[in-house]
Parts: C-alpha cells; sequence; structure tokens
C-alpha cells in the first residue's frame, strides 16, 4: 500500500504532466490506452476563414465612404478628404495616448518613414489621383483601371517564393475581372458622356492619375502586408492607429487649400466660395458625417484589413479589395431605394464569385501542404 508521501509526490506529478502525455489504463484490463491527442492548431481552412472575414469587413467599412459624396453634395472632395483623414488622426491619437508607452517603446525612426509613406500612398496621394481621373476622365474609365489593383497585387504575390502559381488564380481572376468590366460597362451606359466637354489632353491626363491610383493602392497593399509580417509584435489595431496618427499630421497639409479658401471668402475651380457659404448647421452636420464614417472605415476598417493582411497570402490579399466595391454598390443600392439590375446582379455575384473561388484554391492548397 502507498504511504501517504508517495501518493502526494503521484498526484503532484499528475498535475504537472500535461493532459495528453498521460499514460491512461483501462479500469478492465488495466491495459494502456492511447493518449489523448494535444489541441489542434488552427488549420489553413480557419486562417484562410478569418481572413477572408477580416476582408469582407474591411470592405463593409469602407464602402461606406461612398456614402459621403452623396450625404454632403454641397462640399467638395478636397474637403470630404481633408476631413475624413484630420478626424482619423485625431481619433487614433486618442485612442493610442493611454499606451503610448507601450506602443511607442517598439516604433523606431525606420516604422514612422515607412507610416508616412503608407499613408502618402495608400490614402492621401491615392484619393488625391482618384478624384482627378474622375474630373478628368470619367467615373468609368477610372472605376476600370483602379479595379484592377486585385489583379496587379496577384501578379506580384504570385513572384513570391513558395506563393500558389498563377494559373491556378486565372479562373477566378477572369471571373473577378468580368465583374470590374460589368460595372465598367453599366457607367458608361448612365454616365457615358459625363465628361463630353473635356479636351483630349484632359482626359489623357486622367487616365494617367487613374493609373497612378492603381499603383499607389497597389503598391500600399503589398509594403503594408511586409511591415505586419515583419513587425508580428505591434497588433493590427495598433498598426491601425499608428497609421491615423501619421495620416492626420499629413492631412494638415491638405487641409490648407481644402478650407483655407471656404474660410477666406476666396473662389477656386473645386467651388470653395459656395462652400463659404454654408451655414453653421451645415458645417456641423459635415463634420458629425465625416467624422462618423472617418471612425469607422479608417480606424476600425483598417485594423481588419491588417488582420486580413497577417492572415492571406499576398496572392490573396488584393482580391479582398473587391469587397469594397460590392458594399459600396449595396449602399448605393439602399440609397436609391431599388432592386439592383441584371448587369449590376452580373457584376456583383461576379466580383463575390472570384474571392471565393479564390479562397478555395488557397484553402485547398494549404490542406496539401499539411
Amino acid at each position: 500500500m502507498d504511504t501517504a508521501s508517495e501518493c502526494r509526490s503521484r498526484i503532484r506529478l499528475l498535475v504537472a504532466t500535461p493532459l495528453h502525455h498521460r499514460i491512461v489504463t483501462s479500469s478492465s484490463t488495466g491495459e494502456p490506452l492511447p493518449p489523448i491527442a494535444p489541441p489542434l492548431a488552427d488549420s489553413a481552412h480557419q486562417q484562410v476563414a478569418r481572413g477572408v472575414l477580416n476582408g469582407m469587413a474591411a470592405g463593409a467599412l469602407w464602402g461606406l465612404i461612398f456614402l459621403i459624396p452623396l450625404l454632403l453634395q454641397g462640399f467638395n472632395a478636397w474637403q470630404l478628404s481633408a476631413a475624413r483623414y484630420l478626424v482619423y488622426g485625431v481619433v487614433a491619437l486618442g485612442f493610442l495616448l493611454p499606451r503610448r508607452t507601450h506602443v511607442l517603446a517598439r516604433v523606431g525612426r525606420a516604422e514612422w518613414l515607412a507610416l508616412l509613406g503608407l499613408s502618402l500612398l495608400g490614402n492621401i496621394v491615392y484619393y488625391v489621383f482618384l478624384v482627378l481621373a474622375v474630373q478628368w476622365a470619367g467615373s468609368a474609365p477610372s472605376a476600370l483601371i483602379i479595379g484592377l489593383i486585385p489583379v496587379v497585387v496577384t501578379l506580384v504575390g504570385s513572384r513570391q517564393h513558395g506563393a500558389i502559381g498563377l494559373s491556378a488564380l486565372l479562373a477566378p481572376l477572369a471571373l473577378c475581372m468580368t465583374g470590374v468590366a460589368a460595372v465598367a460597362l453599366h457607367s458608361l451606359g448612365e454616365a457615358g458622356t459625363a465628361n463630353a466637354d473635356t479636351s483630349l489632353a484632359e482626359r489623357a491626363a486622367g487616365l494617367l492619375c487613374a493609373a497612378g491610383a492603381l499603383l499607389c493602392w497597389s503598391a500600399y497593399s503589398i509594403w503594408n502586408r511586409r511591415w505586419l509580417t515583419r513587425r508580428p509584435d505591434i497588433s493590427p489595431w495598433d498598426w491601425s492607429l499608428l497609421t491615423g496618427v501619421a495620416t492626420g499630421a499629413l492631412a494638415l497639409l491638405l487641409a490648407i487649400p481644402a478650407f483655407g479658401g471656404a474660410w477666406l471668402g476666396l473662389a477656386d475651380d473645386a467651388g470653395t466660395a459656395h462652400s463659404a457659404a454654408h451655414s453653421s448647421a451645415e458645417w456641423l452636420r459635415f463634420w458629425l458625417i465625416t467624422g462618423t464614417l472617418a471612425i469607422l472605415a479608417s480606424v476600425v476598417g483598417n485594423s481588419f484589413w491588417n488582420r486580413a493582411s497577417r492572415q492571406l497570402p499576398l496572392t490573396m490579399i488584393g482580391q479582398m479589395i473587391v469587397f469594397e466595391t460590392v458594399f459600396a454598390l449595396i449602399y448605393g443600392f439602399i440609397y436609391a431605394g431599388r432592386w439592383p439590375d441584371l448587369l449590376e446582379w452580373l457584376a456583383t455575384l461576379s466580383l463575390v464569385g472570384g474571392v471565393l473561388w479564390c479562397a478555395h484554391v488557397h484553402q485547398r492548397a494549404g490542406s496539401h501542404a499539411h
């Protein structure tokens, strides 16, 4: 019979041994039973699924930005852009201040330079190029060119070591491109003569600006993912806040031409003098709407995007941007109080189907790898 001290020693050994390493015997035969399996790590299916959900959440919040011009039609694009990024910077700074010692200890000169570059590329310069492209070349050609972002990012990602071959992604990419083409075709049918008064040189410059926007956001997506991979000790939420602070600082420069003319009563081609006539109530509504959407789209939406960037391979993360287009269409239909027509249904289903198809390809590849 065991002594009391031996019993206590065996109990301590049993407690200290991990559950899946313990040898358990059958009460009837005395034979050892198979060990309990350790908890399984997240499978490739779960990681891709979570990445797609995070990308979808980011797109749903980013799509809200397209409602701002509809809700605030009396304000120009420069004011809407400056207001969004100023609020983004202020809110991000507010969230960051209580934890500044913990977060800033991880951020050095290289990180700040990268954050400024990312903010400039993915926010300020991208939006300026987009505005000029729409003004000079029209919305349909601009949407068609910028809609190539998933293709550019996927082509770059397919060249990385260990990435899925481009041949396996051609079919889902073609389906996404069908959706982009349907959106552009519908836009041409709705507003084909919107820019009939612009000269050939202005239209050519507009197309170049659209190409610039395409390159800016593609570079931002790739560069941002690489930094998130390089610094896993900085959470996606903290990286979003740091990006907001950098963007807010840059937005101060954009605010000078955006609001300076309105407050000084100066006229310009963007309609700044008209904006100066807004009442205090209209300015309050302006800041409430842009502020609310800036928090949802920039602060929270960017955090979801950073999570997706860590969970998905580069060959797939670029295609998540189509969710912004899909949700922007949905919000536009709700605002207009109508159902989508046949071509709009085709565009939406093609975009969503292409992304889900691409997710399935990556999940299958991950299963084979394991």
